[in-house]
């Protein structure tokens, strides 16, 4: 996580939205030898206000051998990001190329919910993403045959994080005059893939 709490994120709605827009998160634990990580998808249930951080992985993933052992998690989001050149920042010395990026990080134990948990978070999971597809009709498993079902369930493990941690980075240019941000901005708008940290800045503004 970068250092400086100038770009430090605490807002816990700021943090889940971001999440919800970026949801394929990478779960990182300590291996023996080295770190270990996997992508997969998360799903967030708030109790209260405090939120579950819900997915799945391969039954037969290293990652999943060591949470099912006890190890805690950190699990990490990258949101929108992009290349800044120092050209668009005008005629103003000295400045160097940079990235700016939006990013969330969760970290703490982990439970396992267990074969009827799996069922549940694989039926909210087709839920929650085939809701975004409309006017397709969503997809439910009742289009598979239950044994096929069951079957796939032997083959993952699905769990909870409620996070001890969760902060991300929002580096934006903070640390730059009005009139940088606004090079910057104008310049992000006409490059491929910069519309969402354009408009991420202009947002903070």
């Amino acid at each position: 996580m970068h250092p400086s709490p100038r770009f430090r994120e605490t807002d816990p709605a700021t943090l889940l939205a971001r999440i919800a827009a970026h949801p394929l998160g990478i779960v990182m634990v300590n291996g023996e030898r080295a770190p270990l990580a996997v992508h997969t998808p998360v799903i967030v249930r708030l109790e209260g206000e405090s939120p579950v951080l819900r997915f799945h992985l391969s039954a037969a993933n290293p990652v999943t051998a060591r949470l099912l052992a006890g190890a805690a998690a950190t699990l990490v989001f990258t949101g929108p990001d992009a290349y800044i050149s120092p050209d668009w920042y005008g005629d103003v010395p000295d400045q160097v190329p940079t990235w700016n990026y939006l990013s969330v990080e969760a970290e703490g134990a982990v439970t396992e919910t267990g074969r009827e948990g799996a069922a549940a978070f694989l039926d909210d999971l087709s839920a929650v993403f085939e809701a975004g597809l409309s006017p397709k009709p969503p997809w439910t498993r009742a289009k598979m045959k239950p044994a096929a079902f069951e079957a796939l369930l032997n083959g993952i493990r699905a769990f909870e994080m409620r996070p001890s941690r969760l902060e991300g980075i929002t580096k934006l240019g903070q640390n730059k005059s009005p009139e940088m941000r606004a090079g910057v901005i104008a310049a992000l708008e006409d490059q491929p893939g910069g519309a969402g940290i354009a408009a991420a800045m202009r947002a903070l503004d």
